[in-house]
């Protein structure tokens, strides 16, 4: 309990060979008082009261690391009478990890982010407006330029439609790079990437060398240009910018969280 089914629409992460993984129900009402977490022999499980939570395939949920469980667990203990599945991001992002309905393996998924280079959001520039041009060169330019040096390759920009040519040793090394990570935290820089549109902004962004709040805004950076330009619909564009926020800040903490394999070190308060 509870097994959200998959769907084919609605907000859950989407693979990036274009099938959608799960998508959880919108809302359903709290049938439990609290949240707690336990060690099993498969790693940390969340429970609901007395029972233990399982993934849409009826999977026993368990997660490779505590702190991602108090993470998990959190997200379940926040909610109020009623449940919103859409708002549970890391949930969601386990249940995929757990289930793996789209049934691809560690190589599928590398070569599948890999592959988002070639239409990467920064390396697609535009020559009119000026004005637009030109904030693309100065905001886009310099992520750009770290992640040729922090990983040794050549990327580049482009104004054609086809978009630049990504070399292929270029590409091999982000493989070679990305298969450090193990499963879990793949399926989380999946999902980041397909929030921000940008590999290197995903990679800039887990790297640590931006924040959630910079990457966001590099993603949007056409949309934000306009909405200087026009003006801001407050109950459109300040939506979807907390919840790209959102999603992309789950998504970063689920690849750290998913990449440590140390477990939470309690302290015994002494009087």
């Amino acid at each position: 309990l509870p097994r959200p089914p998959p769907a084919d629409a609605g907000s859950g992460p989407v693979g990036l060979c274009g099938r959608r993984a799960y998508a959880p129900p919108a809302e359903r009402k709290r049938f439990y008082q609290n949240v707690s977490i336990s060690q099993g022999e498969g790693g940390f499980e969340i429970n609901l009261d007395h029972r233990k939570l399982k993934t849409p395939q009826a999977k026993l949920f368990t997660v490779p690391s505590e702190a991602l469980a108090i993470a998990v667990a959190t997200e379940w203990d926040s909610q109020k009478d009623t449940i919103k599945f859409y708002t549970m991001h890391l949930t969601t992002l386990c249940n995929t990890a757990l289930d793996n309905p789209t049934q691809r393996n560690k190589t599928q998924l590398i070569r599948a982010a890999v592959k988002f280079l070639e239409t990467d959001t920064v390396c697609y520039r535009v020559e009119e407006p000026p004005a637009l041009a030109e904030l693309q060169k100065n905001e886009w330019d310099p992520v750009v330029a770290w992640a040729e040096k922090r990983y040794n390759v050549t990327i580049g920009s482009s104004t054609s439609i086809l978009g630049p040519n990504i070399p292929a040793s270029t590409k091999e090394t982000f493989i070679s790079h990305l298969a450090s990570y193990n499963m879990w935290a793949l399926q989380g820089i999946e999902f980041v990437i397909t929030q921000l549109k940008s590999l290197i902004l995903s990679m800039s962004l887990i790297d640590r060398h931006i924040t959630v709040e910079k990457a966001v805004l590099l993603s949007r950076l056409e949309e934000e240009y306009q909405i200087r330009r026009w003006g801001n619909v407050e109950w459109a564009h300040d939506y979807d910018l907390c919840e790209l926020r959102a999603r992309t800040a789950a998504g970063t903490l689920f690849v750290h969280l998913c990449s440590e394999s140390s477990t939470v070190k309690h302290k015994l308060l002494q009087d």
